[in-house]
């Protein structure tokens, strides 16, 4: 039997760079409404739920899940890892994806491999595409298996709770982890939306392909002949895991 994988979003109004974000509007759609849809178009999933807090700001996000007609969940604002063992237990599952709902230009494509990698892959814990990254920042796909996530919850503090697998992929000798690699590497593109100049370059790719997902070939492509899109958001440095 093929194991049930369920796709849990992380979704909330608050954000120390760009309030807000989720629900911005792209080509009639919100950012959280593209990164459900790519993730439903990966024919992968048995069901999608947005993990979300219950602060009242995030009314807001349960409404749109409501109106995407899609599942949610709340819980604690910053222990999210509680959030999608939340999730779990109301949608249970053999394995999870997890997404981020700032990755707009998401690709069902990515979502489907590693999905196929980690149903080949018997015992498998975890698999990531941010291991040893190829993707552009935005593009990553993560799926860990349920009982690895509930063994993460009992064993995770501080930082980790926060970013919900990372405990996972920092203790390879407690947990069976893979990482999956995509040529040619592509890492230099810089395509979540974190900033306000990640916003000018994810607005200009949606203005320029409409309301699709666009594969990442053809995306990077396109984005070969724009040098200046490119160089917007070069310099925007991620922040790393131990910072909120």
């Amino acid at each position: 039997m093929t194991d049930r994988i369920v796709g849990i979003v992380q979704a909330r109004m608050g954000s120390s760079r760009l309030p807000g974000k989720v629900l911005r509007p792209l080509a009639g759609r919100t950012v959280l409404g593209r990164v459900v849809r790519a993730a439903q178009d990966s024919g992968v999933l048995a069901e999608i739920v947005v993990a979300t807090s219950s602060d009242s700001s995030d009314d807001a996000v349960v409404a749109e899940c409501d109106r995407l007609g899609v599942a949610w969940h709340r819980g604690p604002v910053d222990d999210v890892l509680t959030r999608f063992v939340g999730a779990l237990d109301a949608h249970p599952a053999d394995a999870v994806m997890r997404f981020t709902a700032d990755c707009p230009l998401l690709d069902p494509e990515i979502v489907s491999l590693v999905a196929a990698v980690y149903r080949a892959v018997p015992g498998l814990d975890y698999a990531s595409t941010s291991i040893a990254r190829t993707l552009p920042r935005g593009l990553d796909v993560e799926i860990i298996r349920a009982d690895a996530l509930r063994t993460v919850d009992r064993l995770a503090t501080e930082h980790h709770r926060v970013h919900v697998t990372s405990y996972a992929y920092a203790h390879p000798e407690v947990f069976r982890v893979l990482g999956v690699t995509l040529t040619p590497a592509r890492s230099n593109l810089r395509l979540t939306l974190d900033t306000d100049r990640d916003w000018e370059l994810v607005r200009a790719v949606v203005d320029h392909f409409g309301d699709v997902s666009v594969p990442l070939a053809k995306l990077a492509d396109w984005l070969d002949g724009q040098p200046a899109l490119r160089t917007l958001n070069a310099d925007v440095r991620q922040k790393r895991l131990e910072e909120r």
